[in-house]
């Protein structure tokens, strides 16, 4: 597929070939690609770097600053799609690279620091155990790029995730090495169970437990509700700063405790809507 092919609002229209049934493309500036369409990907590039190299402060044994770097690939990733979206420079190619970069920086690379910090201590084991987590990484989202084209699902199942979404797989399955950040000391024996859990997030990735996205809630917020939406970021924030690795902890246990409550709305959704399919009048 040609590099403008990925771009189709900027295809210049031409005349038709009748041999090959091809538009015939005029020579025009119209097949620059405008900056509002690039600097979305550069989110995206930026994110894969700061992925890759917390590896290498893997391997450099600054696991610290490996995860911060994870964290701050999380954070980009976040980003590019909501600046894409604001300046309107959505296209196939940023969709396709922002796909390959969450396979690289929420399943490869998270496995790898993983293993340089504790899963080789359980030998064969560990390198098992991050290899199921990344291949259930990547299979998550190749499903997540299959459904989102999914024309036909209720509007309202579309405000669950099918099975534990991949940057917050990344988080949880990293919850060993923050321990060890509060004084847990790995071992052969913490290793194992360290990749017990590891193969129990990636099988939640993949899996079909519905987790709440939270997107019905919509673009607005009560004006009762602004003050203290504002003071409780301004707090997360603060214990971000100044208790970081025990803030990160609390939260990824708080994210285990919220997924059964996922599992409550969507029944209890799934029954409303239930009730409503159930009470349309029908044809005569």
């Amino acid at each position: 597929m040609p590099v403008e092919d990925a771009f189709p609002p900027f295809e210049p229209d031409g005349p038709i070939d009748g041999q090959h049934g091809r538009v015939m493309r005029k020579p025009s500036r119209l097949r620059e690609v405008p900056i509002r369409f690039i600097i979305p990907n550069i989110f995206t590039v930026l994110a894969i770097c700061a992925g890759l190299s917390a590896v290498r402060m893997a391997l450099e044994d600054r696991f610290e600053l490996a995860i911060g770097l994870i964290l701050v690939s999380a954070l980009l990733d976040g980003l590019d799609g909501r600046v894409a979206r604001l300046m309107k420079g959505s296209s196939k190619f940023g969709a396709e690279l922002d796909s390959l970069a969450d396979a690289i920086n929420f399943g490869v690379v998270p496995s790898i620091v993983l293993y340089i910090h504790v899963l080789d201590e359980a030998r064969q084991f560990g390198w098992i155990a991050a290899l199921i987590f990344t291949i259930a990484c990547v299979l998550r989202l190749a499903r997540f790029n299959v459904m989102s084209g999914d024309r036909d699902r209720p509007v309202w199942q579309q405000d669950f995730f099918i099975g534990v979404p991949a940057p917050a797989g990344a988080a949880l399955v990293l919850l060993p090495v923050y321990l060890s950040f509060l004084g847990v000391t790995p071992h052969w024996i913490t290793a194992s169970v360290v990749s017990i859990y590891v193969i129990a997030i990636g099988l939640l990735m993949v899996s079909s437990l519905p987790v709440w996205s939270a997107k019905s809630f919509g673009s607005g917020v009560r004006r009762t509700a602004v003050m203290p939406l504002l003071l409780s970021v301004v707090f997360y924030v603060a214990m971000i700063a100044n208790f970081t690795w025990t803030t990160v902890t609390v939260s990824a246990f708080a994210y285990i405790a919220f997924l059964p409550y996922s599992v409550s709305r969507y029944r209890k959704a799934q029954r409303a809507n239930a009730v409503t399919d159930g009470d349309e009048p029908k044809p005569e």
